[in-house]
């Protein structure tokens, strides 16, 4: 009897998902009506012209009469689509309609996914800033480093709208959250412990920046070509203030007692024979998507003594950022901010971390098939709160908007 496989299975349901007509995951629903003569006077001309002359005269009226005020644009240049490279923009096209498509559901705000064919990041820079008076806020999406870095900082300077890398900041937020809470369950101090990161791209470069904001003082990173340290010379401007191992360290010797692995990296990444070099109790991320740098199951059977975290569903502690960008995005949108600054990142890691503390309603724990005892509690297997929890929204959102108002950056 030949055993059905699980791969080709998913490849083949996932294509018929996404070819179900409508084709793709996204249509455009208008949200006035449109049936009448007086509607049709309202909605175009001449009607339309009045919030015309409004917007002219303050283009704040922009947010009471358009859409821009929960509106998104999703952008890509395909250069990073998840684990398969630089695919190109059209090819990310479905990744793309699928954030979007997360964006309603979790937060209700309207996106739009942009396709870029970019010369360069100069290029890439000048069509953003050019469609961003249209929204509300920026989401940049699989943009390889360190291009993506250049392109974010040169767009917050120019726009008075969140400028937003979620492959950086959204997957940095996620992590700090769940880290708290694991090196808690282990009996460890965030602020004392060594965390080695394998994967020096945008996500790991990201984690890193926020780690230390939160106290990390012993954090390495490696990449394809070893660890970074300041001998190298082909680190970019992102990479230096991280490249502070020992010149003569391996990635053996960077994994060895450290008490954190996060794995932003490709399957393999992590080897199987340094787990057992790990301080004791350690905290393993390994968040490779689909296939994380090291088997969960290997890893846990090495070290039993471990918090395994990865980026799969199908598995206990999913780190993923959809816990993340919508939430931070709606809270942004909410008070009409600017940006989204570090205090409100950090307001978010602080909002996930406590909600993963709280008692898990029975409707989620339902959603996720579980009963008691065996249901979703803080603990070794729960450290992150599960995607499909409704408190989310008010919880990060509320405390992203309150951030933003007490760090200066909301309109209202």
């Amino acid at each position: 009897m030949v055993e059905a496989d699980p791969q080709a299975d998913l490849r083949r349901r996932s294509l018929d998902y996404h070819a179900r007509m409508p084709a793709g995951k996204l249509s455009v629903v208008p949200s006035k009506p449109c049936a009448s003569p007086e509607d049709l006077s309202l909605a175009y001309t001449p009607g339309v012209a009045a919030p015309v002359r409004e917007i002219v005269a303050d283009p704040d009226k922009a947010y009471d009469y358009t859409a821009k005020g929960n509106l998104v644009a999703v952008i890509s240049n395909g250069t990073a689509v998840l684990g398969l490279g630089n695919v190109g923009p059209l090819a990310g096209k479905p990744v793309m309609e699928g954030k979007a498509l997360l964006f309603k559901r979790f937060a209700d705000i309207d996106a739009f996914d942009i396709e870029v064919q970019a010369r360069d990041a100069e290029h890439l820079i000048d069509v953003v800033a050019a469609i961003a008076p249209g929204f509300g806020g920026i989401n940049l999406e699989d943009i390889g480093a360190p291009v993506c870095f250049q392109v974010e900082e040169a767009l917050q300077a120019m726009l008075d709208i969140p400028v937003f890398h979620d492959d950086q900041h959204g997957t940095a937020v996620i992590v700090a959250a769940a880290l708290q809470n694991a090196l808690e369950l282990q009996g460890k101090e965030l602020g004392r412990a060594k965390v080695a990161i394998v994967g020096a791209g945008a996500a790991g470069i990201a984690i890193a920046r926020m780690l230390r904001a939160l106290g990390v003082a012993d954090i390495f990173l490696s990449d394809l070509h070893g660890v970074l340290h300041s001998k190298r010379t082909d680190l970019t401007q992102w990479h230096k203030p991280f490249a502070v191992a020992p010149q003569n360290w391996d990635l053996a010797a960077m994994l060895r007692g450290a008490d954190v692995v996060i794995g932003v990296s490709v399957r393999g990444a992590i080897p199987e024979a340094a787990l057992s070099t790990l301080a004791p109790k350690p905290v393993i991320f390994a968040l490779a998507n689909p296939d994380p740098e090291v088997d969960p199951a290997l890893a846990r059977h090495l070290r039993p003594d471990a918090i395994i975290a990865t980026g799969r569903s199908d598995m206990p502690n999913q780190v993923n950022n959809v816990l993340g960008f919508p939430f931070l995005f709606r809270g942004a949108l909410d008070c009409r901010a600017r940006q989204i600054n570090q205090p409100m990142l950090l307001a978010a890691v602080d909002a996930l971390a406590k909600l993963a503390r709280e008692p898990v309603p029975d409707a989620v724990q339902t959603v996720y098939g579980l009963t008691a005892p065996q249901g979703l509690t803080f603990g070794p297997e729960y450290i992150i709160p599960k995607p499909l929890d409704p408190r989310l929204r008010p919880w990060v959102s509320g405390a992203v908007t309150a951030a933003a108002r007490e760090s200066g950056v909301a309109r209202r």
